[in-house]
């Protein structure tokens, strides 16, 4: 709860530093890629957690890592996080920063999830549909869950169509434990 707390602080911060700087578009997509290098590498956010590894050390791995791939906004910044000794929260402030951003540019993100991935004529068909319903913009994100069997499930916000062949089967099994149906003897 604390480290959410804490994220979102650094994240609103940094969206208004991004905003007065004229770099939020430059920062959302460096956040993403240090979101993606977080969610790729637990290794590395094992690194950026551990409390053995002095503060130095962790900038100059992270200056390794980042150079040349983060502006110069967003490059300081994380230095500053990690002066602060805040590094152990940079894969949340990423993710706090990326809803933050999105939640003030209105974008909604569709997870569509489908036991095999969907091809590219069926994606154009959801984004018509997800963007029929609403007026923001629409990001979509694929799930591949082999344990819904077939079908699909898509979520916007608070609202979800489950048509999965998993749902229904357990629609059917609790329709035939509650058998209406009185034996004669």
């Amino acid at each position: 709860m604390e480290g959410t707390r804490v994220a979102a602080r650094y994240a609103k911060s940094f969206i208004d530093l991004a905003i007065e700087q004229n770099a939020l578009e430059q920062a959302y997509t460096d956040m993403k890629y240090i979101a993606e290098v977080c969610a790729s590498t637990h290794e590395f956010v094992t690194f950026l957690k551990s409390p053995i590894i002095k503060t130095d050390k962790k900038q100059a791995v992270l200056k390794q890592i980042f150079e040349g791939k983060l502006s110069k906004v967003t490059d300081a910044y994380v230095r500053l996080i990690t002066e602060k000794r805040r590094e152990i929260y940079l894969a949340e402030i990423a993710h706090e920063f990326i809803e933050q951003y999105k939640e003030k540019n209105k974008i909604l993100t569709a997870v569509v999830t489908t036991a095999n991935g969907i091809d590219d004529t069926i994606r154009k068909k959801v984004m018509e549909i997800v963007k029929g319903v609403t007026t923001s913009e629409v990001v979509l994100q694929e799930v591949i869950d082999k344990d819904i069997i077939g079908g699909f499930i898509i979520r916007v916000g608070d609202k979800q169509v489950d048509a999965s062949i998993a749902r229904k089967l357990n629609s059917l099994k609790r329709s035939f434990a509650e058998n209406p149906f009185i034996k004669e003897f």
